[in-house]
């Protein structure tokens, strides 16, 4: 089949070089945005924009000397981080790297034409980069969002989700996001959901190269994907919960995320894995007895609904989000598990 990526719809962009353009309306709304240039000020762009040597010079500076976590994968992997074929365990192998023997391994193989796959990811700025924050200040107006450095070579990470609202600031290299909503979830062939390569679970298929005949829904996927190519000095703002594929390209590639608005009570994703355990199974008559309740107190347009017959101080569990409305469920949760 002809790329489908070059093939896509691009993400909408604006060009935020002058970051008041960037409003709220925008990072509260619930589709991608890339920001042209929001970082272009920033000193780190000013060195990736000179090439390798001069950005692990400028890195270099911030060697807090801690151990960072990080995927490597042999040549033959072409740089996609994956399960191995046969599903036991993953083609990379995870370790601990210091920031200078990382940088000089891969300037070591920056003109290899088939490197190994290096990658070392999430490592937050206040622990691993201590001063970073303060020379690249994110000049936009979001909730306290610890900034994260994602480094190596040209690899891939393959189709996932986060949680919460990101920014993701290029500072070295170019990165290429293909993304999805998330009612495509179902199209995506999501691989094991306990048994993951960083967290979250990831489509089984292989964006670059779908085979259709054996995920045929994949297909509708594409008819929806957007993809937005990144300079350093661009950013790419995604909602929560949309599923992205992302490729960094050039021999040191070095990406900025700031993570925000996750919710008081955590992920639902562990109540969608005690749902397998408590709803999934259940008799049909059954799940849908359970369904109803799920479309009563959880989805339904008015959550206030559910308890509005209620005196307010009866409402408990049902009632708006507080504190203590967050403690009682958690104490409710306590007991019944025994926690």
């Amino acid at each position: 089949m002809t790329d489908p990526v070059a093939q896509a719809k691009r993400v909408a962009e604006m060009d935020a070089s002058d970051p008041a353009r960037v409003t709220t309306d925008i990072l509260a709304g619930d589709r991608p945005m890339v920001l042209r240039g929001l970082a272009g000020a920033w000193p780190s762009v000013a060195f990736g924009r000179q090439g390798p040597a001069a950005t692990a010079a400028y890195l270099r500076r911030f060697d807090s000397g801690r151990p960072m976590g990080i995927f490597a994968g042999p040549p033959t992997i072409g740089g996609r981080f994956f399960y191995r074929d046969d599903m036991h365990g993953f083609n990379f192998d995870r370790g601990q790297v210091l920031l200078s023997p990382l940088l000089d391994a891969l300037l070591a193989e920056a003109d290899s034409p088939t490197p190994p796959a290096l990658y070392a990811g999430a490592n937050a700025a206040p622990d691993h980069f201590p001063g970073w924050m303060q020379d690249n200040p994110l000049p936009l107006a979001i909730p306290a969002a610890t900034p994260r450095l994602w480094l190596g070579n040209a690899t891939r990470v393959s189709t996932h989700y986060d949680m919460s609202a990101n920014i993701a600031v290029v500072v070295a290299g170019r990165r290429r996001f293909a993304i999805f909503p998330p009612d495509q979830v179902g199209n995506l062939y999501v691989g094991p959901l306990e048994t993951t390569m960083a967290g979250q679970p990831s489509s089984m298929v292989d964006l670059e190269h779908p085979d259709l005949d054996r995920y045929p829904r994949f297909a509708a996927a594409l008819a929806t994907m957007q993809v937005a190519e990144l300079e350093p000095g661009d950013a790419l703002f995604m909602p929560p919960l949309w599923w992205h594929d992302v490729r960094a390209s050039g021999p040191l590639n070095v990406l900025v995320n700031y993570w925000w608005g996750e919710r008081e009570g955590g992920s639902a994703f562990p109540a969608l894995i005690h749902a397998l355990l408590t709803v999934r199974d259940l008799p049909p008559a059954e799940r849908q007895a359970v369904k109803a309740w799920f479309d009563h107190y959880i989805f339904d347009d008015d959550p206030a609904a559910a308890g509005a017959h209620l005196l307010p101080h009866a409402r408990g569990i049902l009632g708006p989000p507080t504190p203590e409305r967050t403690g009682m469920i958690q104490g409710f949760l306590k007991r019944t598990f025994g926690g």
